[in-house]
C-alpha cells in the first residue's frame, strides 16, 4: 500500500486555506487561455474568502485574498489581478541593517551623550545661557564620578574633562564646581550596635530579640566550702 504522508507533499506556504486551494492554484496554472484563467481565479478567490473568515470583518478583504493568491502560487500564476501585483520582498519586507557604533567612548562613566551636549553646546552664542547648561552637565559629570570611583574628584578634573570633551571651546570655573560639591551626598549606613564582652545579647552587631537591655539569666557557683 502506498502512504502518502504531508512531509512528502508540497510545502502550503499558507496552511490556513488547507491543500485543496492549492491544488485549485496549480490548476490555474494549467490553463492557456488567458480569459478562462482569469474568470476561474476568481472563483478561486470567492471559495478562498469563504475557507478564511477571519478576513471577513476587514475593509480590503479582496486584496488580501489576491495577495494570498499569488503567494500560495509562488508567484508564478499570471492572472490579471485588480491590485497591484505583490513580490517576495515586499511580503516578507527585511528590515534595514543598522549600523553599530565604532566610536570610542574616552569617558565612559560620564557617558556618550555629556560628549554630545558638550560638542553642541560649545555653538552656542549666548553666554548666560551657555553657562547655565554647563553647569548642570558639571554637576551630573560630579555624581557619575563619584559613582564610579567613591570619591568626590577634583575641580581639575572636571575642568580638564570638559574643556578636552569640548574641544578646548567651553571654560569653566572653579567657583561655579564649588557649588555642585553640596548636590550629591551619599547615604550612610546605620550604625550597628557593638557586641558586648562576653559575646551575648547581641548577634552581628544588632541587638538580640530587639533589646540589649534584657536582664540576663542569673547563674549559680557552686560553693567549694559547703
Amino acid at each position: 500500500m502506498n502512504k502518502n504522508y504531508n512531509f512528502e507533499r508540497k510545502k502550503l506556504n499558507l496552511p490556513e486555506y488547507g491543500r485543496n486551494i492549492l491544488k485549485m492554484v496549480e490548476y490555474l496554472m494549467s490553463i492557456e487561455d488567458r480569459d478562462l484563467r482569469n474568470q476561474q481565479a476568481r472563483v478561486v478567490i470567492d471559495v478562498m474568502g469563504n475557507i478564511n473568515t477571519t478576513l471577513r470583518d476587514t475593509d480590503d478583504l479582496k486584496h488580501k485574498l489576491w495577495d494570498h493568491l499569488f503567494i500560495i502560487s509562488d508567484f508564478q500564476l499570471d492572472v490579471d489581478s485588480p491590485y497591484p501585483k505583490p513580490s517576495p520582498t515586499s511580503i516578507t519586507p527585511h528590515p534595514d541593517k543598522i549600523s553599530y557604533p565604532t566610536n570610542r567612548i574616552a569617558r565612559k562613566h560620564y557617558g556618550k551623550n555629556i560628549e554630545n551636549m558638550l560638542r553642541v553646546l560649545r555653538d552656542v552664542e549666548d553666554e548666560e545661557e551657555r553657562l547655565a547648561i554647563v553647569e548642570n552637565i558639571a554637576r551630573y559629570m560630579r555624581n557619575k564620578s563619584y559613582e564610579y570611583n567613591q570619591e568626590h574628584p577634583n575641580n581639575e578634573i572636571i575642568i580638564n574633562d570638559i574643556r578636552a570633551m569640548s574641544d578646548n571651546r567651553i571654560e569653566i570655573s572653579d567657583d561655579m564646581l564649588d557649588g555642585t560639591k553640596a548636590d550629591f551626598r551619599p547615604q550612610t549606613a546605620a550604625p550597628r550596635l557593638k557586641n558586648n564582652k562576653n559575646g551575648k545579647g547581641a548577634k552581628n552587631g544588632y541587638p538580640k530579640n530587639g533589646n540589649n537591655n534584657a536582664p540576663r539569666k542569673m547563674q549559680y557557683v557552686k560553693n567549694k566550702n559547703r
